[in-house]
């Protein structure tokens, strides 16, 4: 049986993105007997289970999975075409999902999108923090910023702002255990890391670049937290210029070894193919990599 139901489609992407038959009613203002229909004659006209469902949660199945990242790529492709035939190619409303790391969320995305908003009040905006890694697909997110590509080849990666990062300890940590002065130094200190692992390379230098093998006095996932260690004077820590400048302008943190220069991956929007950008994703990314390039400016002024 052919698939010709538009209306299908978008119930199956509430589905998938609210997490529940009863919230995607909600979302779309259906009940859920109408809700339940829609997906039942979906499946039907499918021949094939897409979703699992037990009274306590759904699940979907791998034909399930491999449908709705055609159904978000189709429904994307629709909403374009809508608005390029009414000439609204410049309106700017609907969801936008971003999502972007803990720390450099908080401190840059979060106050971007609120004046994005702003401009835009017909616009309403979700903004996922993790420093996970999230298939934007999967989790129906429209773009992620991040530091340095991704490894998916479906996906675009287009460069915001440079970057650059630096290692950096308090005051108090500095006068107690003293200032290194080579990155071998770096062996005899308490040092922050961030990740699974309590061992990591920090290099520096381009070409023949040199490495120190640090072990973690502190480990930590979230980079919020080292960031806090640091200020703290628990250590040392690696970080982006992007979240301690301000820091370092106001002295709570001083910059260690500053003549060695750091290699760091640039700053990256992640998105689908641009051919299905929605304007307001379009507009968003545009606008951000302007802003992020102004205050890239004062960063390094």
């Amino acid at each position: 049986m052919p698939i010709d139901d538009l209306a299908s489609l978008r119930v199956y992407a509430a589905v998938v993105s609210a997490g529940s038959l009863s919230a995607a009613a909600r979302a779309l203002d259906l009940s859920l007997p109408q809700v339940s229909k829609r997906l039942a004659q979906l499946e039907a006209a499918l021949g094939t289970r897409l979703i699992q469902r037990t009274t306590r949660r759904q699940t979907l199945t791998a034909d399930g999975e491999r449908f709705h990242a055609q159904v978000v790529q189709i429904l994307a492709a629709v909403e374009l075409a809508e608005q390029q035939m009414a000439g609204s190619r410049q309106r700017v409303d609907g969801l936008l999902r971003v999502t972007a790391p803990g720390a450099f969320g908080r401190q840059r995305v979060a106050p971007l999108l609120a004046e994005f908003q702003r401009r835009h009040p017909q616009l309403r905006v979700q903004l996922d923090l993790s420093d996970a890694v999230r298939d934007l697909i999967e989790a129906g997110l429209d773009v992620a910023i991040r530091f340095g590509r991704l490894a998916d080849s479906s996906l675009v990666a287009r460069e915001l702002a440079p970057n650059f990062r630096v290692l950096c300890a308090s005051p108090a940590y500095l006068a107690e255990h003293g200032v290194p002065a080579h990155p071998a130094d770096l062996l005899h200190h308490r040092c922050i890391l961030i990740g699974e692992q309590s061992r990591s390379e920090w290099r520096f230098g381009d070409g023949e670049a040199q490495s120190v093998r640090v072990e973690a006095a502190l480990l930590t996932n979230d980079g919020g937290a080292a960031h806090a260690w640091a200020l703290d004077g628990a250590g040392i820590a690696l970080k982006s210029i992007w979240d301690v400048a301000d820091d370092l302008r106001s002295g709570r943190l001083q910059r260690v070894l500053p003549d060695q220069r750091i290699p760091a991956a640039p700053l990256h929007a992640i998105y689908p193919h641009a051919r299905l950008l929605a304007p307001r994703v379009r507009l968003f990314v545009d606008f951000l990599g302007e802003r992020l390039r102004q205050i890239w400016q004062g960063l390094t002024a």
